[in-house]
C-alpha cells in the first residue's frame, strides 16, 4: 500500500474512533457547560424520546362501544318530558275560577260583593261592603261582612304571620270567626258610639284551624305554655295592617278573641 494510502486509512480510523468516544462519553450538564464559557449549546442525547402517553378512560370507553349503536345527536338526546297539556289547562282553568270569585280586585280574597249597607243605628253601615269567605288561601269559619280595607289588612296579616305561626307543616287553614259586621256600640254599652263593627271596618278572631284539625282558641291558647308565644306573636303582627289590635290583656271584654279593626288613631296603631 502506498504512503498516501495508509495516511487515508489512519485518519478515517480516527475519525471513527473520535466519533465513538463522543457517543460513549457522559453529558455535562448544561450550567457546567455554561461555567466553562465554551459557549456549547445542552442538548439531549441521541435515541432519547418522550415517554407514551397512557391510555385515557374515555378512549378505551369509545373503544369498547358497540359499532351499531347509534350516536346521539342534541335533538336526540335525554330531555325532561313536558308538561302535559291537561295540567296546564287545570292551572288555568283554577285561575279563571278564583278571579271569578273574586272581590276587591285581589284574587286572593274569595267572596261577594254586597254594595251598600245600611244600619239600624244612626252610624251604622257601610258603602261597597264584601261578603269574604277565603283569604289567601286560609278560610273563614263564617262568611263575613266587611269592607275592602279590612279584607286587605285580613290578608297581610295571614300572608305575614298567622298561616306559618304553628309551623310551616302545619298551617293554618281557617280562623274562627267570632264576630264580623253587626250594628252596635262598643262593647254593647248604651250610649256609647258605634263600634267599627257597625262600620263594617271590623272582625274578631277566636281560633285558629290547623291542618292537622287541630284548633288552637285564644281563650285556651293564651294559657297553655305551647301556643302562648304563638299567638302573641300572631297578635304582635296585626299591629300595623290594623289601626285597633285588642287581645285578652287588653280588657274583659277581649278574654276569649283578638279584635281587629282598620280605624286610624292620631298616635298610630293602638295595640293592647
Amino acid at each position: 500500500m502506498s504512503r498516501a494510502g495508509v495516511l487515508l486509512l489512519a485518519a478515517i480510523v480516527g475519525s471513527a474512533a473520535a466519533a465513538s468516544a463522543l457517543e460513549t462519553a457522559p453529558e455535562a450538564p448544561l450550567h457546567a457547560a455554561a461555567e466553562a464559557g465554551s459557549g456549547a449549546v445542552w442538548a439531549p442525547a441521541s435515541g432519547m424520546r418522550p415517554e407514551t402517553r397512557p391510555q385515557s378512560e374515555q378512549r378505551l370507553a369509545a373503544a369498547a362501544r358497540p359499532a351499531d349503536l347509534p350516536l346521539l345527536a342534541p335533538g336526540e338526546s335525554l330531555l325532561p318530558s313536558g308538561r302535559p297539556d291537561s295540567l296546564a289547562e287545570q292551572v288555568l282553568f283554577k285561575r279563571r275560577q278564583l278571579r271569578k270569585g273574586s272581590v276587591c280586585g285581589d284574587i286572593g280574597i274569595q267572596g261577594d260583593n254586597v254594595g251598600h249597607v245600611s244600619g239600624t243605628l244612626p252610624g251604622c253601615g257601610a258603602k261597597d261592603a264584601v261578603r269574604v269567605r277565603e283569604i289567601a288561601g286560609v278560610r273563614l269559619s263564617q262568611a263575613s261582612l266587611m269592607t275592602c280595607n279590612t279584607a286587605r289588612a285580613l290578608k297581610t296579616w295571614i300572608r305575614r304571620e298567622v298561616e306559618t305561626a304553628f309551623g310551616r307543616r302545619n298551617k293554618v287553614v281557617s280562623l274562627r270567626v267570632a264576630a264580623h259586621y253587626t250594628c252596635r256600640t262598643r262593647n254593647n254599652r248604651p250610649g256609647a258610639r258605634i263600634s267599627e263593627h257597625g262600620k263594617a271596618r271590623a272582625i274578631d278572631i277566636s281560633g285558629f284551624t290547623l291542618a292537622s284539625g287541630e284548633t288552637v282558641s285564644v281563650l285556651r291558647g293564651w294559657q297553655n305554655r305551647k301556643t302562648r308565644k304563638k299567638l302573641k306573636k300572631i297578635w304582635r303582627a296585626a299591629c300595623g295592617p290594623f289601626g285597633t289590635v285588642l287581645g285578652p290583656e287588653s280588657d274583659r271584654y277581649h278574654k276569649d278573641h283578638f279584635h281587629l279593626d282598620v280605624a286610624r288613631h292620631r298616635g298610630g296603631t293602638y295595640c293592647r
